[in-house]
């Protein structure tokens, strides 16, 4: 279903129907459907508006709040939090629990301060793996960036972002603060950027080429896909290489080139993450290295390559055997990160439930929407007739992949928190913290939740470039001034971080009401209120719905 092309919304049983964008009577019929379509480009985002943001300021305080500080350590507070531009100056006490906070606390030479009484502030998160909102989902990267920092993510890894030198730009305008963005880290693909001459990127010395020719560019990791343009030899240079010009390295190992190198043997070559769960279970096959593929499979077809993927279940070693524990060693020895992105294919578990969630209506732009339908055209909308018994095999598979991340924490592995939203009806900042929920699914406490989405981001991104100990992560004197301030604990509940909340009975009214989000997220010193950035968002949806001929409430289902 394409959004204003040739969409129809049926309404009241069928007896209305309204034609999208009111485009449908005057274009033509479409023509043959094409593969699955390249990725758009992007737009970049708008410069930072007045009031779009307070500060940095020359000293801004924080006042009795409750610090989760994101190494692991447990609630303490209250305390004031006192920022310096955009450094964290100082964390002093502002009272006892139980008792009233002291008046006329030091400092008073402040420009700026919150009072945050009763709330709780922890690092800012960190996305280990997204996308930007590409030109055919939404009409600028601005989309993206203020679902992101209204959910609290204050730092991206972009795998791609965007194109090659829309990431590196936008990176920098981020940095400067130009934009409302979070800051960004740019890994890109082998053979991008438009100054790269040497072709495709398919043998070891165009591979070694071009990651010395990305690096003088200054991205700071690459995304590696082992397709057939990069197999195992290609894939070792270009992650030996990376070593050597301080690049951090991510590789989604899919079915294509899989077979003939997986999750251990990237490991083994210097991988740095694995993203998703390609690879991992190909690493433990009961029956040899390949998978078994049905004879009628088409990689090609994404309800084949998506819904069989699950088949690696049944296939692999059993959970806590001699094989499963060899290899959860071998990945910990090799200091391999797991970014799992689960939320991206949670669809597959229950697809009602990911079709109908709470902020589609409100936050989904409709030509994000429209990517969503089921489509052989869109990557990721592969949903032609997804039925219960794919379902059921997507949830003992995900049983089984969440057995794996949390046998992996527990013995010392380190697992990030990635989202890929803008696919299979994950929107930006909405997916981001069902990944925390399904870790917590997964077996993490959630202190440990919260250090994946914090703390092991940080090391994951900086080690590669040097810096063991990264300026952000924690909330500790010297770090950068990356927090996210909010009314409800965390700990006790990751879905109060929605944008759209929690619903909780008012024992008083005996009336449900809806609580949580984000109040505050502050970036490099600059102190965002996160309701007015999901008001942004809500009014460039309904802009969007009304430039299309649309009802500005709701969206078109099938």
């Amino acid at each position: 279903m394409k959004i204003g092309k040739r969409t129809v919304l049926a309404l009241l049983g069928g007896t209305m129907m309204v034609a999208a964008g009111n485009l449908a009577a005057q274009e033509a019929a479409p023509g043959k459907v094409e593969a699955v379509k390249p990725r758009a480009g992007a737009n970049p985002a708008p410069a930072r508006k007045q009031g779009e943001g307070a500060g940095p300021f020359n000293k801004m305080v924080i006042r009795g709040v409750t610090l989760i500080d994101g190494s692991g350590a447990p609630p303490r507070g209250p305390v004031d939090i006192v920022v310096e531009k955009n450094v964290i100056a100082d964390i002093l006490p502002a009272g006892t629990p139980g008792l009233p906070l002291k008046q006329g606390r030091e400092p008073r030479d402040f420009d700026y301060e919150i009072d945050a009484t009763g709330m709780y502030v922890t690092p800012g998160f960190v996305d280990m793996h997204v996308h930007g909102s590409t030109s055919d989902k939404a009409p600028d990267l601005s989309y993206s960036y203020k679902l992101w920092l209204a959910h609290g993510v204050t730092t991206v890894r972009g795998v791609d972002l965007a194109p090659f030198e829309i990431s590196l730009s936008e990176r920098a305008r981020s940095a400067r603060n130009e934009i409302a963005a979070p800051r960004i880290f740019a890994y890109q693909r082998p053979g991008q950027g438009k100054g790269w001459t040497g072709g495709r990127v398919n043998t070891p010395e165009k591979a070694r080429a071009w990651v010395q020719w990305a690096a003088k560019q200054g991205i700071d990791g690459i995304k590696i896909l082992d397709s057939e343009d990069q197999p195992p030899e290609v894939m070792a240079a270009i992650m030996d290489e990376a070593k050597k010009t301080k690049l951090g390295t991510v590789a989604h190992l899919s079915q294509i080139g899989v077979g003939r190198m997986n999750a251990v043997q990237a490991g083994e070559a210097g991988l740095g993450t694995v993203t998703h769960f390609y690879g991992h279970f190909e690493s433990m096959l009961k029956n040899g290295q390949v998978q078994n593929w049905r004879h009628d499979y088409n990689y090609a077809d994404e309800q084949d390559r998506f819904g069989d993927v699950a088949n690696l279940g049944d296939e692999s070693v059993e959970p806590g055997s001699p094989e499963w524990w060899d290899y959860l060693e071998k990945q910990k020895a090799n200091k391999v990160t797991f970014d799992p992105t689960m939320t991206i294919y949670a669809a597959g578990r229950d697809l009602m439930r990911a079709r109908n969630a709470d902020w589609h209506d409100k936050y989904t732009m409709p030509q994000l929407w429209g990517f969503y339908q089921s489509s052989r055209e869109n990557h990721g909308s592969y949903f032609y007739d997804w039925t219960l018994a794919t379902e059921v095999k997507w949830r003992k598979f995900y049983d089984k992949f969440m057995r794996l991340l949390n046998d992996y924490k527990n013995i010392g592995g380190r697992v990030t928190t990635g989202s890929d939203s803008g696919f299979i009806f994950e929107p930006y900042g909405f997916g981001y913290i069902q990944e925390l929920e399904m870790l917590q699914e997964a077996g993490f406490n959630p202190s440990q939740v919260l250090m994946a989405a914090t703390l092991n981001g940080a090391l994951t991104l900086y080690e590669p470039k040097g810096q063991p100990v990264p300026p952000i992560g924690t909330v500790r004197v010297g770090k950068l001034a990356d927090l996210v301030i909010l009314k409800e604990n965390p700990l006790q509940n990751f879905k109060t971080l929605y944008g759209t909340g929690a619903l909780r009975l008012n024992e008083s009214t005996q009336k449900l009401e809806r609580v949580g989000g984000v109040s505050y997220t502050v970036k490099d010193g600059i102190v965002y209120d996160a309701k007015k950035l999901l008001a942004d968002v809500a009014e460039m949806v309904a802009s969007e719905k009304r430039r299309m001929g649309m009802p500005e409430t709701g969206l078109p289902h099938p």
